[in-house]
């Protein structure tokens, strides 16, 4: 388990973030290392720092607010678009990954004690509207079936489009990096928590800096069908059974940010559809998958199988579920949410 934290960029993020809302002194040690990435004494000076018993101590004993600071750091400094950031760059060194073993498997355990099985929670749903320019409105459930095929039509003609661009994935060309089913139209929910209208509120990948929202509980027919992405080989699986060729209109934002030039496939949503009623994102799956070039195989595939293709996670928040079918009701009524700062919101009477 911990390995797997570890071999995401967004778990040793995570890592690293629950340490310096814990300890000021890491957050200090981690920027001087980042900004002189060739002075090994300062990365080896991090080294110590992150093993260290007091760093072990801080992972064992990080509680919600913690974790949820951890969990903003890795979402926040999440890109798709470009080469991996330099604290990015630092927290692959050999040397840092094996520094933060002991802490990675402590928060492993607080993870799990603090967030349950991982798997969707269906009796409190939310889904969140940004207001900052707009009044809160209704989700608008219906019509997923249309919402998938021009999604899917958008996503070809992209596709077809992309032959005209450069065939050297390091030419300076940007395309439309996310592997959700966006832009769609589709409702998205996720966990509500005792102080916080949805976990959607603070984890939102390349935000636009909202300060307000209205949130609006759903509930989730019983008997719908959730597919669970809770770590790589999951969302191997999902691409590797319903694929879509993405290689060209991807090659370029994905070549920057995993430095490999594909076959690249993206699960065809249209054809999930089928068979799920939506697809749900682990706060695990997010921290061990996003990010990564997974080889896209079938589960049943043995490890002597040539990687031809592969996929990424990317543009997923965490604990987020896309529902694919009309599957939701409306809960309690709907919040008002307002931003205070430093990753803080706060319900409006």
């Amino acid at each position: 388990m911990t390995d797997e934290l570890l071999n995401g960029p967004r778990g040793r993020q995570f890592c690293l973030g629950v340490l310096t809302a814990t300890r000021p002194e890491i957050w200090t040690l981690a920027a001087r290392a980042t900004a002189s990435p060739q002075d090994q004494g300062l990365a080896g000076e991090l080294a110590e720092a992150l093993r260290s018993p007091a760093s072990v101590e801080a992972a064992e004993s990080a509680d919600s607010k913690a974790l949820l600071a951890g969990l903003t750091e890795a979402v926040d400094t999440a890109r798709y678009w470009q080469q991996p950031d330099e604290a990015d760059a630092l927290l692959a060194r050999p040397a840092i990954r094996l520094a933060l073993g002991p802490v990675a498997q402590a928060l492993t355990d607080a993870l799990a004690a603090w967030w349950g099985r991982g798997f969707l929670d269906r009796d409190h749903q939310s889904f969140v509207q940004w207001t900052d320019e707009r009044k809160g409105q209704p989700p608008d459930r219906g019509g997923e079936v249309r919402k998938l095929a021009d999604w899917k039509a958008a996503v070809l003609a992209d596709e077809r489009q992309a032959a005209k661009r450069p065939k050297n994935p390091t030419a300076n060309w940007g395309g439309w990096w996310s592997s959700t089913p966006t832009p769609s139209g589709l409702v998205t929910t996720t966990r509500s928590l005792p102080d916080l209208g949805a976990v959607n509120l603070l984890l939102v990948e390349d935000g636009l800096g909202w300060k307000q929202a209205t949130v609006w509980p759903l509930v989730p027919r019983t008997d719908c069908r959730v597919y669970e992405i809770d770590g790589p080989a999951a969302w191997s699986e999902l691409a590797a059974r319903y694929p879509m060729d993405v290689s060209l209109s991807k090659r370029h934002d994905w070549w920057r940010t995993t430095g490999i030039a594909g076959p690249w496939l993206l699960p065809d949503w249209a054809a999930v559809a089928a068979d799920y009623d939506g697809v749900h994102l682990t706060l695990w799956g997010y921290l061990t998958t996003a990010g990564l070039a997974l080889a896209a195989r079938p589960s049943a595939a043995g490890p002597s199988v040539a990687v031809l293709e592969r996929t990424v996670l990317a543009g997923w928040n965490p604990d987020e579920t896309y529902w694919l079918d009309d599957v939701l009701t409306p809960g309690a009524g709907p919040s008002d949410w307002r931003s205070e700062g430093s990753g803080r919101w706060s319900k409006q009477s």
